[in-house]
């Protein structure tokens, strides 16, 4: 017996593969004839292959606060989520647009606050923002550019449209996900992907080295990927990019700060070190001017940043515009930077610093989700639909006691895709990671990570809740 599709169920949601009255959507018309030719045994075996072999090549991320051992691989699932090329170009324009006013902001609100003097945000948002960092007001990155890797979030509603769901702009993850999957999806199926037109992302690497050498001044920059350790939860992906760049993957134990430079620890000696590209958060970087306990920081090197002499990136002092609440405000940012409307809209988000909204959220708690301003991952949030009266009674407390640190949206019905669950297919809800680089312009990676929500009926796609991922296949 063949695999088949025919008895799957769109579910009322919009499905990125079927349309509402069953009949397939034009760029995955290919893959489901194919996949259609094989039999039922065989699907499930490549399935299983897939499984297998990203055990074998060590793609796995750490779950803290479990008992049952730390690390584990990220599910995937192989039939992809397909984007079409006209679906892609205003994906791309509206990613532009977004990164290019949140940079904007970030440079003047570091300088001279003109966003805050002309009454667009109020200063208390900033001010009151726990990565707004005082010490880095008055200081320039290299070529002024603060975000060089983003990784955005967008979603689909139930009428087909992307949203911006959240901005990642401090240490931005699963980019090394989005491109073994597609080396996955190539060794499952060779004959499908070599037949389609799809536009490649094994240029990552390269794209990346690029941009973190045109931030450096000097002509043959020395690059190096620093990490905060073996356990952070990302850390595959930290050895994985250094690996692909041909760099040098450091924890704070091989840099030091001396004679007014970052200098790496070699065989042979110190080596300048010319541009960071940091995976920890600010406030760890410099325990002499943030966070006084950080051990995986490296003493001085926030004053070498200062004086020019050594590039980071993500600049520091960019995780202000990570904040959920600065989220709000960014459709403000772009008509008031770039004098634009959204390409791409938020979510419609209630800020309960605001009384009106405040007032919204609380008799309506049950309808909304409530996400704490800088938390991520999934944690520190209420799905009010599936959430107990207990819990909407606790987070009603927590906003009220400070209102600053929390948003509400609707719940949103994601759009689905065709998974594989035992062996048939079933609709689960995703979302999309596009990656972003900002350097010698702005260059959005055509694909990203399509993060999958495994368990039915959940709209939680978080690796560190049970989610999963997909390759994303964007058409030429």
């Amino acid at each position: 017996m063949n695999f088949s599709f025919n008895n799957y169920e769109t579910g009322g949601f919009f499905d990125e593969m079927f349309e509402a009255d069953g009949r397939v959507r034009a760029g995955y018309d290919h893959f489901k004839e194919r996949v259609e030719q094989l039999s039922q045994e065989e699907f499930l075996s490549r399935q299983q292959s897939a499984e297998r072999a990203l055990m074998a090549m060590g793609i796995t991320f750490n779950v803290y606060a479990e008992n049952e051992g730390t690390e584990r691989i990220m599910p995937v699932d192989i039939i992809p989520r397909i984007v079409e090329a006209k679906e892609w170009e205003k994906i791309e324009k509206g990613l532009i647009q977004r990164i290019t006013a949140l940079n904007l902001f970030l440079n003047d609100i570091y300088s001279d606050q003109k966003i805050i003097k002309d009454g667009i945000i109020p200063a208390e948002v900033i001010n009151s923002s726990k990565d707004f960092l005082k010490a880095c007001i008055g200081i320039k990155p290299a070529k002024n550019i603060y975000i060089h890797i983003t990784g955005t979030d967008l979603i689909r509603g139930s009428d087909g449209e992307y949203m911006i769901l959240e901005d990642n702009l401090r240490c931005p993850s699963g980019v090394s996900y989005m491109m073994e999957n597609r080396e996955l999806l190539k060794q499952t199926f060779p004959e499908v992907v070599a037949k389609t037109r799809i536009r490649p992302i094994s240029d990552y690497p390269n794209k990346l080295l690029e941009m973190l050498r045109f931030i450096s001044d000097r002509p043959e920059p020395t690059v190096v990927v620093l990490t905060p350790g073996i356990y952070n939860s990302a850390y595959f992906e930290h050895s994985y990019l250094a690996q692909q760049m041909g760099v040098e993957l450091v924890d704070a134990r091989d840099l030091v700060v001396h004679e007014g430079y970052v200098k790496m620890r070699t065989t042979k000696g110190f080596q300048i070190v010319d541009v960071i590209y940091r995976r920890i958060d600010d406030t760890f970087l410099d325990p002499t001017v943030f966070n006084p306990d950080s051990m995986i920081g490296i003493p001085g090197i926030f004053d070498v940043y200062k004086n020019g002499k050594v590039a980071i990136a993500n600049a520091p002092g960019t995780g202000v515009a990570d904040d959920k609440v600065i989220y709000a405000y960014v459709p403000r940012i772009i008509k008031y930077y770039l004098k634009e409307e959204p390409i791409i809209q938020n979510v419609k988000t209630y800020i309960c610093s605001e009384e009106d909204d405040r007032n919204y959220v609380l008799a309506n708690i049950e309808k909304l989700v409530v996400k704490e301003a800088n938390e991520a991952g999934g944690y520190g949030m209420l799905i009010g639909p599936k959430s107990t009266k207990e819990e909407q009674e606790k987070f009603k407390a927590l906003i009220l006691s400070n209102p600053r640190n929390y948003i509400a949206q609707p719940t949103i019905s994601l759009s689905r895709v065709p998974c594989l669950i035992d062996d048939h297919a079933e609709g689960r809800h995703v979302d999309l990671r596009p990656y972003i680089l900002y350097g010698d312009g702005v260059n959005v990676m055509p694909g990203g990570l399509t993060r999958v929500a495994l368990r039915k009926d959940s709209l939680v796609v978080n690796s560190s809740q049970g989610g999963g991922s997909k390759d994303t296949w964007v058409m030429y």
